[in-house]
């Protein structure tokens, strides 16, 4: 059997649709856990889709639960509950509908980053500090370096150690990708990405110091920061 699934049509939303199917494969047993994935080369050449279009497929399936990626290595399936949380993934949202999603996430994350500074790991630090330096590299590809950023969004959730953050925050953070990238006509990402990156450094310092009120604060500021620059109007409450 092939390690792909069927080709998909460029009218559908790619990343959704590749990552559908290959939960599909996962879900009835044709890719079983410790199974890798195809490399994303592979992958972009049988869907005919750029290597965004696939990292962000992979961000997508791994946000439900249902794969890990190994840094320089791959990823793999991997044997978690099925207890994973999907939100519609029609593709960009609207008005009150993103609003509402992005008010949601806010204590989500705030409460995340305050447990990341008592429960943290060594290895969560790594894998934020790589992910850092993938959004420093976003010139070269704006779109990794919006991954980049919901990856280390989502190794601070990791961090909690509380899988139910980590699914939470990555329904969420997923729909919410999704919307960005189909607006990103819209934001120059160029122009803020030294300030995204210092806020996102002062999260990793905090969450580093063990400081969960530090860490909540900055993450407090992160979002009301990421909120101004796609023009929504929260009240951000200490």
């Amino acid at each position: 059997m092939s390690p792909f699934p069927t080709r998909i049509s460029r009218t559908q939303h790619l990343p959704a649709r590749i990552a559908g199917q290959f939960a599909r494969q996962i879900q009835q047993g044709e890719l079983k856990p410790g199974d890798r994935l195809p490399t994303e080369n592979a992958m972009a050449t049988n869907f005919g889709v750029s290597r965004t279009v696939i990292r962000e497929a992979i961000a997508q399936l791994r946000n439900e639960g249902m794969i890990e990626t190994r840094q320089g290595v791959g990823a793999f399936v991997i044997d978690r509950p099925t207890r994973h949380i999907r939100l519609d993934d029609g593709g960009q949202m609207e008005g009150h509908d993103f609003r509402d999603l992005f008010q949601l996430r806010v204590p989500l994350e705030i409460e995340a980053a305050g447990l990341a500074a008592t429960y943290h790991r060594p290895e969560h630090l790594v894998q934020m500090d790589a992910a850092l330096l993938r959004m420093t590299a976003t010139g070269e590809d704006p779109e990794d370096g919006i991954l980049a950023d919901l990856d280390f969004h989502r190794t601070i959730a990791a961090a909690t150690g509380n899988d139910y953050f980590v699914q939470f925050l990555g329904a969420v953070s997923d729909r919410i990708l999704q919307t960005i990238v189909a607006s990103r006509a819209r934001i120059r990402l160029d122009e803020i990405v030294a300030i995204v990156n210092d806020e996102h450094v002062a999260l990793r310092e905090a969450i580093a110091a063990r400081d969960p009120t530090r860490a909540r604060g900055a993450m407090r500021a992160h979002m009301a920061g990421s909120a101004a620059r796609i023009a929504l109007r929260l009240e951000f409450y200490s």
